[in-house]
């Protein structure tokens, strides 16, 4: 899985335009959302092809400002206190989250700044099976 990072144009149409570009590549997204701050929309999407998502991004003119490999893991879903429990022991482990969000299979998406230390300090939240 990949992340991608769409810089894309606070207007009308933009998010359309992203989702025509990936239905023509025949490219489904995994999860991801956009945010709209400062005159600024940035949008974080998975795809199992990240690569190709990028290719048809740009294809449609269309900025692709990073794609990273993130961390996916497996909250207790129902039990309180387990997005506090899982930063802070990314936290401990010297970690920053850059990006978080959920994937279309309930898994937590985290795109952090030191990937390695960031897999062991969340091993517990790992999917078994």
């Amino acid at each position: 899985m990949h992340d991608l990072e769409f810089d894309l144009e606070t207007r009308p149409g933009a998010l359309a335009e992203l989702g025509e570009a990936m239905g023509r590549a025949g490219l489904a997204f995994e999860g991801g959302g956009v945010f709209a701050a400062g005159g600024r929309s940035v949008a974080h999407f998975l795809f199992r092809d990240g690569p190709a998502a990028k290719a048809a991004a740009e294809a449609a003119g269309i900025r692709v400002s990073a794609m990273r490999v993130p961390l996916l893991r497996r909250l207790a879903q129902g039990r309180p206190g387990q997005l506090g429990a899982i930063s802070r022991a990314l936290v401990d482990a010297g970690v920053n989250i850059e990006v978080q969000y959920s994937d279309h299979h309930g898994r937590l998406v985290l795109v952090c700044d030191r990937p390695g230390a960031a897999l062991g300090a969340t091993s517990r939240w790992a999917e078994t099976g």
